[in-house]
């Protein structure tokens, strides 16, 4: 979010742009064996996030720093894209050090260099490309925030003309730098050439003895180059070192998607209960009840419903179907139009098609269910044999009964019913009836025998 006092120059717009995503935090205070970074949100990774946002800015070139134990973040690095480098920072000292380590991968590159964290994964493109632009013709511009409580972040100091003067830390600060409410947050923008004459003037004559990036600052302004300032929310730049920070991440995140999706034409009745992934899209005129769950891999077509309580990951759902309630959609599932998945019934890798019906306790998986099929409550796709999973086809217009078993591979053919209650292990014909069950008897009087021999009568 820019401030009115500090919007962007529409002159510096779209600088060529390097991305140097710093990512070799320990983590300690996670008490995890994940790497901080690699701990999710929205069912993305919070290195990830900052890859997604910052290649939405079409950069040259994208560098993660990964520490001395990060060989899952340079893997994850390199997953995110084949123009990523991954360098490593060991020892660990500072972040003017980490940042030193991308030289060797910058070299050649021409233009503004975008440092940001791995574990500050919420803040978004618009803004980073605002940073951006913000930097051009300066030495470097800083992304500052307001924090409720400043405390012990060092502050934005200032000039008459509002560019940035100085980064004081807290500890250093008098009582009116105390006062200045506009904080840093570590991200910085800063033009490669002074970068490259910035980093060798470094020290690390502090009590930690490393190597802090923001005094470039005070080497740009002893070289009369002018620093700026963008602003950004304070959720925006949210710091994720502990558990508990990660679900305050959460929820700002899953509140700015639901305001997205609502803003977009979808309706939810009680949008704090319903959950979002990273890549979850939903198209206009969906209705989602509360207490819904959407892991990865998630599209919903104009139109359908999605009943309460449901959990859905991996699926495609159709326009007009409809999910739930108390419905479970697996990887693989996909919902033509019209379809319905009604109440306690779980589907896995299977086609379920227009206007077919699952109505109520049943498992599907690994199957395929034609157009205005009709499963009945209780039925259940036996697909795995103990060592491989086969697959069940149901053709269109099929009628299965309920509390069937079809025990795959095996195909119902269009128009086919089932009985009730049978376990069906041969192919069934098109318009067939077929019947697997044990024959009813009934014996006259044998309960009546039964009680007495008891005793009850």
């Amino acid at each position: 979010m820019t401030s009115p006092e500090f919007e962007t120059n529409p002159a510096a717009a779209n600088p060529p742009i390097a991305v140097v995503i710093l990512a070799a935090g320990q983590g300690s205070r996670m008490k995890s064996k994940t790497p901080k970074v690699l701990h999710k949100i929205g069912g993305q990774t919070m290195l990830g996030h900052v890859l997604a946002a910052s290649s939405a800015l079409a950069p040259q070139k994208r560098i993660v720093v990964f520490g001395a134990n990060g060989a899952a973040v340079a893997e994850a690095g390199k997953q995110a894209g084949d123009d990523v480098v991954t360098v490593r920072q060991d020892p660990p000292q500072g972040t003017g050090d980490a940042v030193a380590q991308t030289l060797p991968a910058l070299e050649g590159f021409s233009g503004v260099v975008l440092v940001l964290y791995a574990d500050t994964p919420l803040v978004e493109a618009q803004t980073m490309a605002g940073l951006a632009q913000k930097a051009v013709g300066c030495g470097a511009a800083v992304l500052g925030f307001r924090p409720a409580k400043p405390g012990a972040y060092g502050r934005l100091k200032q000039d008459s003309k509002g560019a940035l003067e100085a980064i004081v830390e807290a500890k250093d600060a008098s009582d009116d730098e105390l006062a200045i409410t506009l904080c840093n947050s570590g991200v910085m923008a800063i033009e490669a050439d002074f970068l490259r004459r910035g980093l060798p003037q470094l020290n690390a004559e502090n009590a930690k003895g490393e190597y802090y990036l923001t005094d470039l600052i005070a080497i740009a302004r002893k070289e009369g180059l002018s620093c700026a300032i963008q602003e950004a929310s304070a959720d925006e730049v949210l710091g994720v070192n502990s558990r508990a920070e990660l679900s305050v991440a959460e929820k700002i995140f899953q509140n700015r998607r639901r305001a997205d999706v609502m803003s977009s034409g979808v309706t939810l009745i009680d949008p704090e209960t319903v959950y979002f992934s990273f890549d979850t899209k939903i198209e206009n005129d969906v209705l989602i009840e509360p207490k819904v769950f959407f892991g990865p891999g998630v599209a919903v077509a104009q139109g359908a419903d999605i009943k309460a309580h449901c959990h859905i990951e991996g699926a495609r759902i159709g326009p007009e179907a409809q999910v739930g309630p108390f419905a479970r959609l697996r990887p693989g599932t996909n919902l033509e139009q019209t379809a319905k998945i009604g109440n306690f019934v779980e589907v896995k890798n299977a086609d379920i098609g227009q206007d077919a019906k699952v109505s109520h306790l049943t498992y599907i998986g690994d199957a395929s269910i034609g157009a205005h099929a009709n499963i009945g409550a209780g039925t259940i796709t036996c697909n795995y044999d103990g060592f491989s999973k086969h697959k069940t086809e149901i053709g269109e217009g099929a009628f299965i009964g309920s509390n069937s078993a079809l025990v795959a591979p095996v195909k119902i053919n269009d128009g086919a019913y089932v009985g009730s209650g049978s376990v069906i292990t041969k192919d069934v014909d098109k318009d067939a009836l077929a019947v697997a069950r044990g024959r009813q008897s009934s014996l006259k009087g044998w309960a009546a025998r039964f009680r007495k021999a008891k005793g009850d009568e």
